[in-house]
């Protein structure tokens, strides 16, 4: 993303100029957008036109509209953002009032105001134009018959292919028919992974599975890369990192991101640190369930003790539609902040986020026990009893 303009008042309010450069900037701008911001970018209309005779034609004209913002569709696997609203600048072709759905287009810039910036927004923008939150790592998640090949950006999980091969069982004295059809399924996902991994950008791919079947295909695959002389593979061999997950389910990379070995060799990268801080969470509230609260009331009320150590919240909460919602988590946001805390915004896209949204979204690792807000919670269930 680039930012070629921001023009904020003392209040907060004002707008920004923004070029999206990459699918995974539509996603970052989806969370940017709110119902009743004023969106201004270049768009496609079909124009009703008639001529002298009194002949009626259409033509599309692309035109730069500013709408109100009423509806926001983001489509996760295209990468793709169409925004609803109203137009409320005069236009030769739109009237005031009218009814438009603009898609935001890749290298096309956009206008965004709003009435109030809140830190959360601005760090978002922050963080979308800094270069070095690209995405760098992808995953092979498999076992005998089924594979996802994943691309693990800062912000989401995208499930760029999925085999699936029927494998039949080995039977005894016969194994022709399992091995054929293990040696298809491992070319097809040889393929996928040629087709869907850019190796210039990704530093790190993952191959994870149960048991010996990692090993097996990366066998495979290299001693096919070396008959067919592929140097795409074969020059990139250092970038595969085999790791242990128990199924080839997307939501086995969790397991696979948690790895010791793979920690350590993406501990750069935000997707690795979100999996991490989970990780953490559920450990405390395993060990010592009064350093671990989850739920908004929980947390608020560790925070008024100043106990909050790390804060892991989704962004999805961010997109609520009440004004006053997301001001309150804006609010824990930054008061965790200014008292020396940690805050961890997981996107909603991870697997980690979709765990994290699982436990009401919002989740916090206390510096200290806070045990009399949970005797508390259980002196009132007792009374309500």
């Amino acid at each position: 993303m680039k930012l070629v303009r921001k023009d904020l008042e003392k209040d907060n309010a004002g707008q920004v100029t923004l070029i999206p450069e990459e699918p995974e900037d539509m996603w970052h701008t989806y969370n940017l957008l709110q119902v009743g911001d004023s969106l201004r970018a270049s768009t496609i209309r079909k124009v009703q036109t008639e001529s002298a005779t009194g002949s009626v034609g259409s033509s599309r004209i692309r035109t730069t509209l500013t709408l109100c913002v009423e509806a926001i569709d983001f489509d996760s696997q295209a990468c793709q953002l169409r925004v609803k609203g109203t137009n409320i600048q005069e236009n030769e072709y739109v009237k005031m009032g009218a009814y438009h759905t603009i898609e935001l287009e890749p290298n096309r810039q956009f206008t965004l105001a709003k009435k109030q910036w809140d830190s959360v927004v601005l760090e978002r923008i922050e963080q979308a134009c800094d270069p070095a939150w690209s995405a760098d790592v992808a995953a092979v998640v498999m076992q005998e018959g089924l594979a996802h090949v994943c691309l693990v950006t800062p912000s989401m999980t995208l499930t760029r292919a999925k085999v699936e091969v029927n494998i039949p069982r080995k039977r005894k004295g016969n194994c022709s028919q399992h091995d054929r059809a293990l040696e298809r399924f491992y070319e097809q996902v040889v393929q996928a992974i040629q087709r869907h991994i850019n190796f210039e950008v990704v530093k790190c791919v993952l191959v994870a599975s149960p048991g010996f079947v990692r090993e097996q295909f990366c066998d495979y695959m290299f001693q096919q890369a070396v008959k067919t002389d592929n140097k795409l593979l074969l020059e990139n061999r250092s970038k595969f990192l085999q790791v242990h997950s128990s199924s080839g389910h997307k939501y086995a990379l969790k397991e696979a991101l948690c790895d010791p070995a793979v920690a350590s060799r993406l501990s750069d990268t935000k997707a690795a640190g979100e999996v991490k801080a989970l990780d953490d969470f559920y450990k405390m509230l395993q060990h010592e369930p009064d350093r671990a609260f989850y739920g908004l009331k929980h947390v608020e009320k560790a925070n008024e003790a100043m106990a909050i150590d790390t804060l892991l919240i989704s962004d999805e909460l961010f997109r609520h539609q009440d004004v006053a919602t997301r001001a309150r988590y804006v609010k824990l946001v930054d008061s965790v902040r200014e008292n020396m805390g940690t805050v961890r915004i997981f996107s909603s896209l991870h697997v980690s986020g979709e765990q994290l949204g699982q436990l009401t979204g919002v989740a916090a690792i206390l510096r200290f026990p806070v045990a009399e807000l949970s005797d508390q919670e259980d002196e009132s269930s007792s009374e309500e009893d």
